[in-house]
């Protein structure tokens, strides 16, 4: 059997499932990248992916989000509904993580028996690598905005050569972290997530004074415009949990008898609460402040004293919610086929993601390039997050964690299935999709409206499900 990463594959059990082995500890790089995780190696407790999402989501980008539905011409009350029916999308995070503890391997490995070993490189290259890559430079933008901030109040000049010193500085700090791996990020998301939760409870007050519940807006909304504010606000919101494909990245170091039912719980919750009450708070703030310049604006609503410690709590979120994704990026690049070391990898990607995030500063307009990408995105995020789903409740969940390591031709995952669905629900996506960037036929047809997340997903899964239905009839090949 040939495998993208060695490692050790005894499966006995490790004798104390809550201790890490020398594998996966906070002060050691971690040794494992894609290959499949020994029963021996598996501990930890479910209740520890909620800081790990929590942690990544109470962020500045939500703010920016929550504004912009306001923006968008939306009332408080629309806004508020929008923000609530995009983040039930973490439901679906939270079923992509009981993979993890299944197979033992990451979702960029897990997706073989979805697409096989040569789709699942395209594949991975572009919604696990590219499309993340795009979400890291914004918020390595969002967490350098505040640097910059801090640093003009220290009575320093924020030139292009200090701003990019900045953008490099908190580069390194969250590849840092990626680098060190799995054990680093879930010890240090729980300190994070308390931090973060205490100057968020300040800003919640201080946005509450101020903010107008009875807030119309200047022109109000009806018909189709109205309409395809609601979709692009939902798509908009739902792009966040969406861009999350990897919860089985962080799940699969847990027992494989762990109950798939809390590791799902705890991994949507810890994503969906968070997210829905910042977005919440950027968009109550966007009633009482211009939220075309948020950190500006909600400077002027704070107290003296907590700005300094709202701009680095904005820092600290965002270099969780980078850790995490270069982290799985670096799992992806491997996934791909390139035959690089997990921490070079992450190093890698960090060098593309200061490259891109110093375009969106120096030469892009912030918040417009976040809508224009975010809207976009879910054109492919919403289809192959749908395949992961199916894929999941087809087989109940069942995988074969060292099968998924074999890229040899004639292999158990060497099949490409998902590959049609996949792109038969794109098209559809495509040809629904409204956006600034671009309007589809049919979306044009219907006025403008948005329709791309649910016809592509619903496409897609349909597809999948009836190529998948004569494969997994047929008799199960035994695991090598």
């Amino acid at each position: 059997m040939t495998s993208t990463a060695p490692g050790l594959e005894a499966d006995a059990p490790h004798p104390c499932p809550a201790l890490a082995p020398a594998s996966d500890q906070a002060g050691h790089i971690e040794a494992r990248g894609i290959d499949h995780i020994p029963e021996r190696e598996r501990h930890g407790r479910p209740r520890e992916l909620f800081s790990v999402w929590a942690a990544a989501n109470v962020n500045y980008l939500c703010l920016v989000i929550g504004g912009a539905l306001i923006l968008m011409g939306l009332t408080l009350w629309q806004a508020f509904a929008v923000i609530v029916a995009g983040n039930l999308f973490w439901a679906l995070v939270g079923l992509l993580a009981v993979s993890g503890p299944a197979s033992g391997t990451p979702s960029s490995v897990i997706t073989r028996t979805m697409y096989g070993i040569r789709g699942n490189r395209v594949n991975t290259a572009i919604t696990g690598w590219a499309i993340c890559l795009c979400y890291v430079s914004l918020n390595l933008s969002a967490a350098a905005i505040a640097a910059f901030s801090l640093i003009q109040k220290a009575g320093i000049e924020p030139n292009t050569g200090v701003k990019t010193v900045t953008v490099v500085a908190i580069a390194a700090l969250t590849l840092a972290i990626s680098v060190y791996g799995h054990a680093l990020i879930v010890k240090l998301c729980l300190p994070i997530t308390l931090v973060l939760v205490a100057v968020f409870a300040v800003l919640g007050i201080s946005v509450l004074r101020h903010a107008h519940w009875d807030y119309t807006p200047a022109a109000r909304l009806h018909g189709g415009a109205l309409w395809a504010a609601l979709l692009g606000g939902f798509a908009l919101i739902a792009s966040g949990p969406l861009s999350f494909n990897n919860g089985a990245d962080f799940a699969r170091y847990l027992p494989p008898t762990t109950s798939a039912r809390t590791v799902a719980w705890w991994t949507a919750s810890g994503g969906f609460l968070p997210s829905v009450v910042v977005t919440a708070l950027g968009t109550l703030a966007a009633t009482a402040i211009d939220m075309t310049d948020p950190q500006s604006a909600l400077e002027g609503i704070l107290p003296g004293w907590f700005t300094p410690l709202f701009l680095l709590a904005l820092i600290v979120g965002t270099i969780a919610i980078n850790a995490m994704t270069s982290y799985s990026s670096g799992l992806a690049l491997q996934s791909v086929g390139v035959r690089i070391g997990r921490s070079l990898s992450v190093v890698v990607y960090g060098l593309l993601a200061v490259a891109l995030a110093l375009y969106a500063l120096l030469a892009s307009d912030f918040l417009h390039t976040v809508s224009n990408v975010l809207q976009l995105t879910v054109v492919l995020l919403g289809p192959g997050m749908t395949i992961y789903a199916t894929d999941i409740l087809l087989r109940r969940n069942r995988y074969d964690g060292p099968a998924l390591t074999d890229e040899t031709p004639g292999g158990t995952y060497w099949y490409t299935a998902g590959v049609t669905a996949l792109a038969t629900g794109t098209a559809a996506s495509v040809l629904c999709v409204s956006t600034e960037l671009y309007v589809g036929p049919l979306a044009r047809a219907a006025g403008g409206l948005d329709l791309a997340l649910p016809a592509g997903m619903a496409v897609a899964a349909a597809v999948y499900a009836f190529g998948m239905r004569r494969r997994l009839a047929a008799p199960a090949r035994r695991p090598r």
